[in-house]
């Protein structure tokens, strides 16, 4: 790879976006795509398939065997709320291999002692957001169920494209939920996209089983997108 594309490639990683490097067997010609750029790629359709995965491979085109190494950002859990449900869900989803972070406002539910070796910013979401902007490589787990600290992270998540968007609470405080966020103009259909109730329907009935729900629910999101997809359009 020469050094142009390597530093476009490196530019790309650090911004947390996923890259597709195509080489075509035949001759070794590379080129580089950035996840922005994807949609307008004669392989969109090849590269999208490997998005979520970041399984490489090779594909058979018209042009002959082209190879699609895939980069793409390690998965991302926030967690709003520093309750008894993240106490629960941070080590599983660490262990999953996903990058947490915890944030509440509230510093005496976020506190070191309650939260050990997982970031935890005793800061509202607006602050901590603006350093460390969501993407679509990221999970947004809503668990405080106060509108002040929940409906702004909730509104990031939606606009960054966020690859799972979970809210705690029942069907009438999603109603409500979804009116406040209507009336700041956010689109009906981004609405539809979180998950509300938070969690698998597996009839948890404690903090650790409502957090087993949640993960799994954040797995299916991640690995089997449209399987995702499909039970939230019929819920």
């Amino acid at each position: 790879m020469d050094s142009e594309l390597l530093q476009r490639l490196n530019i790309a990683r650090q911004s947390r976006k996923a890259v597709a490097v195509v080489t075509h067997l035949a001759d070794g010609q590379k080129r580089l795509v950035v996840e922005d750029d994807i949609a307008g790629d004669p392989l969109a359709e090849q590269i999208t398939q490997r998005l979520r995965s970041g399984k490489s491979g090779i594909v058979e085109t018209a042009a002959g065997e082209i190879f699609i190494q895939m980069y793409v950002p390690p998965p991302r859990l926030v967690i709003i709320g520093a309750v008894h449900i993240s106490q629960a869900l941070y080590p599983m989803a660490q262990a999953c291999g996903f990058d947490v972070t915890i944030i509440d406002p509230r510093t005496a539910f976020a506190t070191p002692e309650r939260f050990q070796n997982v970031v935890c910013h005793a800061e509202w979401p607006e602050e901590v957001l603006k350093r460390q902007p969501l993407d679509a490589f990221t999970a947004l787990a809503v668990v405080t169920h106060d509108p002040k600290i929940d409906d702004f992270p909730l509104m990031a998540a939606l606009d960054a494209g966020c690859f799972y968007v979970g809210a705690l609470g029942g069907r009438k405080t999603n109603a409500k939920r979804v009116d406040r966020l209507s009336a700041t103009g956010v689109d009906g259909v981004d609405l539809d996209r979180i998950c509300a109730p938070i969690g698998l329907d597996i009839g948890a009935a404690n903090p650790a089983e409502i957090a087993v729900a949640v993960l799994a629910q954040i797995v299916e999101a991640l690995r089997k997108p449209n399987v995702a997809l499909a039970s939230e359009q019929a819920a």
